[in-house]
């Protein structure tokens, strides 16, 4: 039986590395390269195919914007009419340190996952694999005690995630001052996705839903941090994009433990509020 698997912003970077990782990993997987282009996605594959022609038949073009809720809508109804089922979803899909504001942000990183599993969860069998930050526990970490146990509930709902969104947005920018710390978009907007991932988790025990960091890995998104300061991103201790898809296999295809946890790079588990260095003792819940 094919193992089919959606991997969203799949064109490039760590997004496109877990595509061949998940093919490589399994002879029997067809990955959905979603991308929100769909002249890149086929770029993508193409690339792909290039490196290894046996993949040719086992890679689709899925065009999708996660930001955009009739564009998730009408993927979904096209693998639903091609292919039924899907094992598995994983949200890559990422913005947020190019200076966009708040809503644009979690419009991506955190609204766009849970379009995707709004969509797509009736036609899934397995696993949901939510990739996050390590800079959502380090924005946890910066925030009061009242507001890390608002992101941290374990009986996290959808409505309380929202609830922390709004606050975000009413505080005009006075994030200190309203308990949410450092500020930092970024990191706010994979702590809620953190958040939902418990939440969701716990709305559907049948099946494992993980979020993990790839790690500091060199991207768009990262890349241009070396550019402005005139250095090598390896310098800086960027690692390839290769390296950025352990945990991400680990949550699919591994045993993972669990449903509604956060995983380091390293593939093991870590807590939602606080930064756990790769090589460090798993966290166990305590």
């Amino acid at each position: 039986m094919t193992t089919k698997v959606l991997i969203t912003g799949a064109n490039k970077g760590i997004g496109r590395a877990t595509v061949a990782a998940v093919l490589e990993a399994r002879d029997d997987a067809l990955v959905l390269l979603g991308s929100r282009d769909e002249g890149r996605g086929q770029a993508a594959r193409e690339a792909l195919v290039a490196r290894d022609a046996t993949w040719a038949e086992r890679i689709e073009v899925v065009p999708i914007d996660v930001s955009d809720e009739g564009s998730v809508r009408g993927a979904a109804e096209a693998v639903k009419s091609r292919h039924g089922q899907l094992y598995g979803v994983v949200n890559n899909a990422g913005i947020g340190l190019g200076g966009e504001d708040l809503q644009t942000i979690l419009g991506v990183n955190t609204y766009g996952p849970k379009r995707v599993c709004d969509a797509f969860l009736p036609m899934l069998t397995d696993r949901v694999v939510n990739v996050s930050s390590a800079s959502g526990p380090m924005f946890v970490a910066s925030c009061s005690d009242d507001r890390q146990a608002q992101l941290t509930d374990p009986d996290m709902t959808w409505e309380r995630v929202e609830a922390f969104i709004a606050d975000a947005h009413a505080v005009k920018g006075d994030f200190a001052g309203a308990g949410m710390g450092s500020g930092n978009l970024y990191g706010l907007s994979k702590a809620c996705l953190n958040a939902y991932t418990v939440a969701l988790a716990r709305k559907h025990p049948e099946l494992t839903i993980n979020a993990c960091t790839p790690g500091y890995i060199a991207t768009d998104l990262t890349v241009p941090r070396a550019e402005r300061s005139g250095v090598d991103p390896a310098s800086m201790g960027m690692k390839p994009p290769e390296e950025g898809t352990r945990a991400s296999l680990h949550l699919l295809f591994g045993e993972p433990g669990g449903s509604g946890w956060y995983f380091g790079s390293d593939a093991q588990r870590s807590p939602l509020d606080r930064y756990r260095s790769p090589g460090d003792p798993p966290f166990r819940g305590d």
